[in-house]
């Protein structure tokens, strides 16, 4: 320090220079800035003539900064061209690639061979007078963390790396030899209750992220079990709507616009158990169902509701929407966009749906990632997309389609339907079969719409805890 106050350097016998710009913080007066060249030494290299523990980068934990208690003995004519550098205890391995990630250690205990370490290493001696420890904890600071990683000296894109002449370059704050002890038993005083609070964090940051997640599941739960929004007794039941949606179907098959299920299903109650017709069999299906519902609601297989992947027939020359799989959002919301295509174009080869339809991704991640929506405003009201879809069309016009898409995207429907993946691992899907059978808990129509509303009111407000 000069009578200017300000830190300069004398190498040699070269004029004195300014480092004001190197140091990166003040320091009490006791104290100096060194080059880490002057308080450390390393060993040097060897190549292995005998068996020998060979040290490198995955024998650290770099959570704790813990070297390995397992020996890794390698004989001479099988080491690595990277066992050269010669440790001993005391010393101080501190890995040059990505020094971000603190691999780095204070060797501790001895070995049953001679220890040699890998090349990717700086070993630190510290010369007598010069606490290790307190170099250690230095290495491990922000401040340091700073210089090492620092475009200037760590070069490299994938694989920062500085050099043992960068690294020996670098300023060190040096107390007296007796205050660097007292700072590493302070240090080790305080260090389990920053370890406490460093895992207190990270428990509240993990319930902070996935709360919102966990709450928009839990609100869609809560909406299909009837506990969402009150029950109003002047709603038509829902007993009723299917009785209508079984008429408006049956009037559309006569019509030639729909074909017959040759296998409908009427659920129904029987003393005080849940049956299933299908054709001339009934079974009881109690093992089916998941939880009681409102005395309004019903029971009904998704298959009975609506036509599970229905195919348009249009002219070739009008535009149509495009939907391929980036284009549909994931998540807990209902938001698609298209590009416009002539039908001819896409009308082979992949999923057809129009206006009003609900869409399902039924491949793996995009299926629990909820990419389905219901689709809206498309050119002529018709389009096509990936063939990952699953389409449910409503024929009747009697359903609330946004409430079937809420009913796709609860945890039962998801997990459910995980269960039921058919295919190889990254290619898995839910199969149609999964989809028409699933059992809807079907509320009446004006409820559904409530449901509706009041369901995604409270997951945009719920959004709007993460944004």
């Amino acid at each position: 320090m000069d009578s200017d106050n300000l830190p300069y350097e004398q190498v040699g016998k070269n004029e004195p220079v300014c480092i004001a710009d190197e140091v990166p913080f003040e320091i009490p007066e006791t104290w100096e800035w060194v080059r880490l060249s002057k308080i450390v030494y390393n060993r040097g290299q060897m190549t292995p003539a005998d068996d020998f523990c060979y040290i490198d980068i995955g024998s650290i934990d770099n959570k704790s900064q813990k070297l390995s208690d397992k020996e890794n003995i390698i004989t001479a004519d099988k080491a690595p061209s990277r066992a050269r550098k010669i440790v001993a205890i005391g010393d101080i391995l501190y890995s040059t690639v990505r020094p971000y990630l603190h691999n780095m250690c204070i060797v501790d205990r001895s070995f049953s061979h001679q220890p040699i370490a890998s090349t990717g290493f700086a070993v630190f001696t510290c010369h007598t007078g010069f606490y290790n420890e307190f170099l250690f904890y230095y290495l491990m600071s922000p401040d340091f963390d700073a210089y090492a990683n620092d475009t200037e000296n760590a070069k490299g894109v994938a694989y920062p790396a500085i050099n043992d002449n960068k690294l020996y370059q670098s300023l060190i704050p040096v107390p007296p030899e007796a205050e660097q002890k007292r700072i590493v038993e302070k240090i080790k005083e305080v260090l389990p209750y920053v370890d406490t609070y460093r895992t207190a964090y990270s428990e509240v940051e993990s319930i902070n992220s996935n709360f919102p997640e966990k709450l928009k599941k839990s609100i869609l739960q809560e909406a299909v079990q009837g506990k969402l929004v009150p029950q109003d007794p002047t709603d038509e039941p829902a007993s009723i709507l299917l009785e209508r949606i079984r008429r408006k179907k049956q009037r559309l098959i006569k019509e030639g616009k729909i074909k017959k299920d040759k296998h409908e299903s009427i659920i129904f109650r029987r003393d005080n158990s849940h049956y299933e017709k299908r054709g001339s069999e009934e079974v009881c299906i109690d093992d089916e169902i998941p939880f009681d519902l409102p005395d309004s609601w019903e029971w009904v297989r998704l298959g009975s509701l609506v036509q599970v992947n229905p195919r348009n027939t249009l002219p070739d020359d009008i535009d149509v929407g495009f939907i391929p799989m980036p284009l549909l959002k994931e998540g807990f919301n209902n938001q698609h966009t298209y590009e416009v295509r002539k039908w001819r174009e896409v009308k082979n080869g992949f999923t057809h749906f129009a206006d009003g339809d609900v869409v399902i991704a039924k491949i793996t991640p995009c299926f629990q990632n909820r990419k389905s929506t219901v689709i809206v405003d498309l050119p002529n009201g018709y389009g096509a997309g990936t063939t990952e879809l699953h389409v449910l069309r409503d024929n009747t016009h009697l359903l609330c389609m946004p409430y079937l898409l809420l009913l796709c995207k609860t945890h039962d429907f998801i997990t459910t339907g995980m269960k039921n993946f058919t295919g190889t691992a990254g290619q898995q899907r839910v199969g149609k079969d999964f989809v028409s059978n699933y059992l809807v808990p079907l509320p009446p129509v004006n409820e559904q719409k409530r449901i509706v509303k009041i369901a995604w009111s409270i997951i945009s407000e719920v959004g709007c805890l993460i944004d």
